[in-house]
């Protein structure tokens, strides 16, 4: 496995979390007030500090931490030793240290330099994503989560295992750019492949879904859950001896595909005081069984108690040594390679062990102190 150093900001950490599950030694260099990751809430516990923020415990899981003045020349040096003796180092621009600087220090080194010049809403409005998200005739809406950087940071985390996978064949490094619009502009693919074939654009259209004519999420007793009737006349003729609508099933024109799309509105108005009955898990077992898409539309609380998440590994309970008894999810990556993740680290938990394996002694080590490079 390779050490990897990362700089990155919050839009592309995520990318290092995947590589750290992967097996791979990544180092989180901070600066020693620590960075912006672990002062964004919400906070785990009692406590609003350093090492309690969700986002630092799940993006930083796994990883090291070093913390390195860099506007001192000492710290400047100790990090230019890091790079020295790394694989890898992904960082958001601008970079610390001038491409040059780092690639004499290492001219084997792998290096992703992430371009993020927006904040997040600015980036998903210009991709072209914030047209097609929301509501018909409302306010288009931001997708939560920051789920956008979950997608910048998958693109990231290929990107840098690809040129990693080269420096293990060929002994060479590379320079790899990864562009946080570009990566945002390619989820709109299918948006604009239609538009191309058909000539129609994208519509927002909320939880009334646009994958078949009647598709997204229903309205339960407990919630929502999604249902995508096939388009085909079976498809419709089998959901309606379901519902056994009166007057859905007397419009025989609904049999087309087409004719649904024009009357889909009409559909949903009625289909939503029918799905009101049920709870999301009925509703969902009985479309399965008639070979209909289904799916409880989960809250964040359902997934916390997903027995299958829970039964495969992905959600474990710990005991966290400042938290106290916590859900921890160790991810996809690490479940399957059935790898341990270490937790997030504390603000330079690890200065010692890293100074060590770049060479310097204790005396050493004390020095970098007094002079204000840690």
């Amino acid at each position: 496995m390779s050490r990897v150093i990362d700089l990155t900001t919050h839009s592309a950490v995520y990318a290092t979390r995947l590589l750290a599950k992967f097996g791979h030694d990544v180092v989180r260099v901070e600066p020693p007030q620590g960075d912006n990751l672990r002062r964004l809430g919400p906070f785990l516990g009692t406590s609003v500090d350093l090492e309690s923020s969700a986002y630092h415990q799940f993006l930083n899981a796994g990883k090291r931490s070093i913390t390195l003045n860099l506007n001192s020349s000492a710290g400047r040096r100790v990090f230019l030793d890091l790079v020295a003796g790394s694989d890898a180092l992904v960082g958001s621009l601008p970079l610390p240290v001038e491409e040059g600087e780092l690639l004499a220090a290492n001219s084997r080194l792998v290096l992703t330099e992430v371009v993020d010049t927006e904040p997040e809403l600015c980036a998903f409005a210009r991709s072209g994503l914030l047209s097609i998200t929301g509501h018909p005739g409302q306010r288009p809406k931001l997708l939560g989560g920051h789920v956008i950087y979950a997608a910048i940071g998958l693109y990231v985390a290929v990107a840098t295992s690809a040129a990693l996978y080269v420096l293990a064949q060929t002994d060479e490094g590379q320079v790899v750019t990864v562009s946080a619009k570009e990566c945002l502009q390619s989820l709109v693919e299918q948006a604009m492949i239609t538009l191309t074939s058909t000539g129609q654009g994208t519509e927002r259209r909320g939880y009334r879904g646009a994958v078949t004519a009647v598709s997204g999420g229903f309205p339960c007793s407990d919630g929502y859950a999604m249902l995508s009737v096939p388009h085909t006349p079976e498809g419709w003729n089998n959901f309606m001896e379901w519902v056994q609508d009166p007057v859905l099933m007397a419009d025989s024109s609904l049999v087309k595909e087409a004719e649904r799309h024009e009357k889909r509105d009409f559909i949903f108005d009625r289909l939503e005081v029918w799905s009101k009955s049920f709870v999301k898990e009925a509703i969902v077992t009985e479309a399965q069984s008639r070979h209909i898409p289904a799916s409880p539309i989960s809250t964040v609380l359902d997934l916390v108690d997903d027995p299958q998440l829970r039964a495969r590994g992905f959600l474990t309970q710990v005991d966290h040594p400042l938290l106290g008894r916590i859900i921890f999810p160790r991810g996809a990556i690490a479940t399957i390679l059935e790898r341990p993740i270490n937790f997030a680290p504390q603000l330079g938990q690890h200065n010692g062990e890293i100074l060590s394996e770049l060479g310097y002694s204790e005396v050493g080590q004390q020095i970098l102190v007094e002079v204000g490079a840690l």
